[in-house]
């Protein structure tokens, strides 16, 4: 479906063997932002009050599940998670849990001012904030919200301590693609890293197209007509961009292409944990282990540790992002 269009300087390859220690655990699928890549316009997908795990069932993956198999690094995602009511005391309790090395969160931004202080105070590894331009029009476009919260947090981000602060950007043909030297100078003038990320099919059928899609390599190579990119050795967290320092900008760009780099498995350390309950091993892929019920009506340790041990079992190879893959569930629904 995508091969047409994406243009790659990468080679296919056989995915190494890697560690898997990275769960990314989303605490909701609400959000109070509607980004048209992401949230769908029908409601229709929104998980029963019901379905919703609670926090002590979350924790109760994690002690028994995730950190029984290796898993040292977590993230807490959505929908956005500080809408969901206890989300700061979950991420206190977790990064105070024995064998859990680092704790990070995924958030819009817009309620980051409120929780600056609370999440340095909780030891938070660091910030990854959604913000796919400077100009309030065009952030209202996006995402339906206003840009100014979102802003003011990042602030309020760098005022108590928290590191590291990245932007994520998703790249969007002919709608952001002007933002993108603002964005990286907004990045740089405060020490920040900004990842600019492919458009991927998660949301509505047929939402990639020639018209919208914008490969990282495409942006790379526009980059490096205007300044030098000297690859970054280092991983700077856990994910799978590829960094680079803009020498005359002094910018550190990072680059997340899961259709035109195909390499992007090759390096997999991560399964999630959506907030319905599902461990899903891959994000490009529609299985998902259903945990529920060894977690009720009490969690099971032993069902918890064997469902864990299927799900990694299970983790796929590669994922289907560049076949006929259609999404199954929104992003939001699956945990960012």
């Amino acid at each position: 479906m995508f091969k047409e269009f994406i243009e790659s300087d990468y080679t296919p390859s056989n995915p190494g063997s890697v560690k898997v220690h990275y769960l990314r655990i989303s605490v909701t699928d609400r959000c109070n932002e509607r980004c048209i890549y992401c949230f769908p316009q029908d409601l229709g997908f929104l998980s029963k009050k019901g379905d919703q795990l609670s926090f002590e069932e979350m924790h109760a993956v994690v002690i028994h599940g995730a950190i029984k198999h290796g898993f040292r690094d977590f993230r807490i995602t959505g929908g956005e998670p500080l809408v969901r009511k206890g989300t700061l005391p979950f991420i206190q309790r977790l990064t105070r849990t024995e064998g859990v090395s680092s704790v990070r969160l995924s958030t819009n931004g817009t309620l980051l001012g409120s929780y600056a202080r609370e999440l340095k105070e909780a030891q938070i590894a660091g910030i990854n904030v959604s913000l796919d331009t400077l100009d309030p029009s065009l952030y209202k476009k996006i995402t339906g919200g206003d840009i100014e919260p979102v802003l003011e947090g990042i602030e309020e981000c760098r005022k108590v301590g928290i590191k590291p602060i990245k932007l994520n950007t998703v790249l969007l043909r002919g709608i952001n693609e002007d933002e993108i030297l603002s964005l990286i100078d907004y990045a740089a003038e405060r020490n920040l890293v900004i990842r600019f990320i492919e458009l991927m099919p998660l949301s509505y059928t047929g939402k990639i197209s020639r018209a919208n899609f914008l490969s990282v390599y495409e942006l790379k190579r526009r980059l490096e007509k205007l300044d030098t990119l000297e690859p970054l050795d280092t991983r700077l967290g856990q994910g799978p961009a590829k960094y680079f320092r803009m020498h005359s900008r002094n910018a550190i760009v990072g680059f997340i292409g899961a259709l035109s780099d195909f390499h992007f498995c090759d390096n997999c350390n991560k399964m999630r944990l959506t907030s319905d309950g599902f461990i899903r091993p891959c994000l490009g892929n529609h299985l998902e282990i259903d945990i529920k019920g060894v977690l009720r009506p009490s969690p099971d340790p032993s069902g918890l540790y064997k469902v864990f041990e299927s799900a990694l079992q299970k983790k796929p190879p590669e994922h289907s992002f560049r076949e006929t893959y259609q999404p199954g569930r929104a992003m939001t629904a699956i945990g960012g």
